[in-house]
């Protein structure tokens, strides 16, 4: 039965090899494809070059920070003000304060020399690079699953299309039998009729097939980031003469990606908690500044005349006495996100058991359906063959006949739906351990 339907399949790619030559795709080159191509490979590419830049922040925050003013004002009108008399003279005297034109230019300059807070930010990047890391990882396997499993979807519709038309052929083969037959009165028409009707029923379950395989090959191009209107011919065809091989292999939550990036966000947390508390140490700075002024003008040719220079070094210490314990409260809102992430962490790990043993009990049940289902399909079609021929010698009646050709087709149903559930429980227990990248590799 796996030669027949590889002889289907290998006939319904010999029809569309004018567009193998350059869009021929197996499994591995699907992947390939959709690994360069795909939308949230580049949207992966721009969070890692966004941890880096964040890198680059919190590191300056750490550097000289160096900024510089200049004004220049045009004073309109001049304050005045009033010495009261007795101070140069018996009456009070009015003078004006500054002049007319003035230019200020002034250059500071600060240099951080102990702030906790800083100083974790800096240690929190390398746990915000490994994250986004991880999530171009997650990226990867992502892709690699949806592709895998839509490739395999497209695949088994191919291997039903080629079963139903098969079907439609054995049963052609039947009413040209029974036209005969009928035509010489050796049947009533019912049966005619009835054996006709099972055609028809197989051509409109043909026609959905060919219209579910549509969908599914336009659903593999979105994964795959391949325009919709590009020819795709699926070139695997091994896939039903090697069925995959697992390995048991034990739990371990650790080679989950999910669970280093929920492990590496509890790092960052914590972190976090740490510099919340900080808020409370100190800080120190070296601080300077340099400036001109221009000593004044009442015209504006001598607006660049008279400048001065002053400057000043110094530290400044910045010591928290009191916030109205607003920072204990953020002290305690943030332990309480760090208690919640570990609880969440603890509620994974069982989950991702869960998912795992779940994983290898379907597999276990695919595998064993697979080899059933082989077994089934070379009974039934042993059984269809031999019917077929006591039928023609008259030994049996076309009751029989129908049974078998029904029985047939039940069991080659029954076979290619527990081979998308093999590919699926396989795909399904590599996530769940972790190795979809492995598994790529190994294709």
């Amino acid at each position: 039965m796996k030669h027949k339907i590889a002889l289907g399949l290998l006939l319904m790619l010999a029809q569309g090899s004018w567009a193998q030559s350059t869009n021929s795709f197996r499994l591995k080159d699907c992947i390939d494809y959709g690994l360069q191509h795909f939308g949230t490979v580049r949207i992966a590419q721009y969070q890692v070059e966004t941890a880096n830049q964040q890198a680059r922040q919190a590191l300056g925050q750490y550097l000289p920070q160096i900024s510089a003013t200049g004004t220049a004002t045009d004073n309109i009108k001049l304050q005045q003000s009033i010495i009261p008399a007795g101070v140069f003279g018996p009456e009070p005297q009015v003078f004006i304060i500054g002049q007319k034109y003035q230019i200020n230019l002034t250059a500071q300059a600060s240099q951080t020399i102990y702030d906790r807070s800083l100083l974790l930010g800096l240690k929190a990047n390398k746990p915000n690079q490994q994250l986004a890391e991880l999530n171009t990882r997650q990226t990867r396997e992502d892709i690699i699953y949806n592709i895998a499993s839509n490739y395999y979807q497209v695949f088994i519709a191919q291997q039903q299309i080629a079963l139903l038309r098969d079907n439609l052929q054995r049963t052609q083969q039947v009413l040209n039998i029974l036209k005969l037959q009928r035509d010489n009165g050796v049947i009533q028409p019912v049966d005619y009729t009835r054996t006709e009707v099972n055609y028809n029923s197989t051509q409109s379950q043909l026609t959905l097939a060919e219209n579910d395989y549509n969908l599914a090959l336009n659903r593999l191009r979105y994964q795959m980031g391949l325009p919709q209107d590009q020819d795709l011919v699926l070139s695997d065809s091994t896939l039903l003469t090697q069925l995959p091989v697992v390995e048991q292999t034990p739990f371990d939550a650790q080679s989950l990606v999910s669970f280093q990036q929920a492990a590496t966000n509890l790092d960052l947390q914590r972190l976090q908690l740490e510099r919340v508390r900080a808020g409370y140490i100190p800080t120190l700075s070296l601080t300077a500044n340099y400036g001109t002024l221009n000593l004044g003008a009442q015209k504006l040719d001598q607006l660049f005349n008279k400048f001065v220079g002053f400057g000043s070094v110094g530290l400044r210490l910045s010591i928290p006495i009191f916030d109205g314990l607003q920072r204990d409260a953020q002290v305690k809102q943030q332990r309480l996100t760090v208690l919640t992430q570990e609880e969440q962490q603890r509620l994974n790990v069982a989950a991702y058991r869960l998912q795992f043993n779940n994983a290898q009990s379907q597999i276990q049940r695919a595998q064993t359906n697979v080899l059933n289902g082989d077994r089934n399909v070379k009974l039934a079609q042993e059984v269809y063959n031999v019917t077929t021929l006591q039928y023609k010698q008259g030994v049996k009646s076309l009751t029989d006949l129908v049974n078998a050709d029904t029985s047939y087709r039940q069991a080659q149903s029954d076979y290619i739906n527990s081979l998308i559930n093999l590919y699926q429980a396989r795909l399904d227990l590599e996530q769940s351990k972790g190795s979809l990248l492995n598994f790529y590799n190994q294709l």
